[in-house]
Formats: structure tokens, sequence, C-alpha cells
């Protein structure tokens, strides 16, 4: 009898005609859409026998990442143009924001992150990418930094979003953009993070938001749009994104209302769950 022979994932999707790449074979289990059977396969570099059934369900991710279709959004609905403008993305991972910054036009992406190795070739390959691994940003200086960037996205774990915000007045333009996803389960005390870590009281997630809204304020920000991720974090998570300019004089604008974001975040995603 003929021992089963076994590849990588990534590689037997793309043998078999479900993508035209490794990296967009990649993308597609990182999204969650690769099955065999009622099986969802999540690691792309597992070995997997060869004769075992395969579908990819529904339209590969556009981007590197999943964090890129969070900044899809923003840029669908906060006013700003990334277009010919330098960014940073603190809290790179991969690469998804990096990734659609630069397919909306950004010309220059500084990728920030504490980890090392996480971010995708594809970027790391790229003349408009400047990979600043192993960095803890709460540590960064305007001087590594020599093209002071337009506007800023954030997406952090396992640290307050707020411990970013000292260092990046430092280093973003006068009158920079940032878009930053808020996290409740990093923001709201142990006591209010519930099994698995994740944050389910729609009361926690307006007072976190709210709270997040006013400190962005009191730093010298406008606070002029606030929104809800399309999806949820890995974890499970519902996150919301926050936009703001840094005029030096805080400010919230007064059209912004907390509460209809969080009552549109739960309604929304709750139904897609």
């Amino acid at each position: 009898m003929e021992k089963r022979k076994k590849t990588r994932l990534d590689v037997l999707i793309v043998d078999r005609g479900l993508a035209e790449t490794r990296e967009k074979a990649k993308r597609a289990v990182m999204a969650g859409l690769v099955y065999s059977g009622t099986e969802r396969l999540d690691k792309a570099g597992d070995k997997v026998f060869d004769d075992i059934p395969l579908e990819v369900k529904g339209q590969v991710l556009p981007y590197v990442g999943r964090g890129g279709l969070k900044l899809e959004k923003a840029l669908q609905v906060f006013p700003f143009d990334v277009g010919g403008k330098i960014g940073i993305d603190i809290g790179s991972s991969t690469g998804g924001f990096t990734d659609c910054a630069l397919q909306n036009g950004a010309t220059q992406m500084y990728a920030v992150d504490v980890g090392y190795n996480q971010l995708a070739w594809k970027l790391r390959s790229d003349d408009r990418v400047i990979v600043m691994e192993r960095m803890n940003f709460r540590h960064a200086t305007a001087e590594q930094f020599p093209l002071a960037p337009d506007f800023a996205t954030i997406d952090v774990s396992f640290i307050s979003l707020r411990l970013m915000i000292p260092p990046l007045k430092t280093i973003l333009k006068p009158d920079g953009i940032v878009m930053a996803l808020v996290k409740p389960q990093f923001e709201a005390g142990k006591v209010d993070v519930g099994k698995k870590g994740i944050v389910r009281d729609r009361a926690i997630h307006e007072r976190v938001v709210d709270d997040m809204v006013r400190h962005f304020a009191s730093e010298g920000f406008h606070v002029a749009g606030l929104d809800f991720s399309p999806i949820t974090g890995g974890d499970g998570n519902i996150e919301f994104l926050l936009f703001a300019r840094f005029t030096g004089v805080g400010g919230i604008d007064p059209g912004l209302d907390v509460s209809a974001v969080i009552d549109a975040a739960h309604a929304q995603l709750k139904k897609n769950a």
C-alpha cells in the first residue's frame, strides 16, 4: 500500500488551482476561507495529506493581513485621503494597514512593531516600506523618522492605546491625522474582561470608547470621527475606529455620538456572528 504524501497547505492550494500564488493562498488561509469538508484550516505552513478535500469559500483577502479591512473602512467613512502622503503603521504585524495604505496611494510607510520577522515579504521587499522591527514605540523619537509622517495608523495589543500618544505627538506633522483602533479588551480593567479575554458588555464598550475620545482631546487632538471595525479581532472582540487630527488644541466634533456607534456595532457584528 502506497504511503500517503503530505504537502504544505499553501502549496497544495496553489497545486489545486484554488489560488494563483502561495502569497494569495496564505491570504485565503489567514482570512479563514480554506476548508477541508467542515473543518477550517488556519495554518498555511501546516503539512496536510495531498488527497484531502479542499475548498476556498468567499473572496480572498485583498491585503496581507486582516487589518487591511479595518483601515479600508476607515478610509471609506472618514474624510481623509492617504494618496501622496507618508504614513506610520504602529503595530504593523504582518502589514495589513501598510498594504492598504500603499494600495490607496501612500508614497511611503514606516512599519513599526515590537516583534520581529512578522511583516509579509511583499512589503518587506517594497522600497516604499521602511521596516522598523523590534521597536517599542513608547520610546520612539522624531530623529528616527527623517521624513515626518502625515498620518498614523495604530493597531496595538496587550498595551493601552494611550501610551502611544506621547511619542506620536513628537513625530507626527502638525495637523497630522491619526486613525486608531480602540480595543476595549486592552483598555478596560481586568475585572471587566470576560472569559477568553472578550468584552461583551455594551456599557463597558461605551465607557472605554468615551474615555478614549476624551483622552485624545486632552492630548491636543481634535476627534472628528468614530466608527466600528468591520470585523472583530482575532479573539472575537468588537473594536472601534477613532479618527483625529493633531491640532494642538484638543476638541471633540459636536456631532460625535459614541452611544450610537456602540449600538450600531453591536447590532451589525452580533448579526454577523
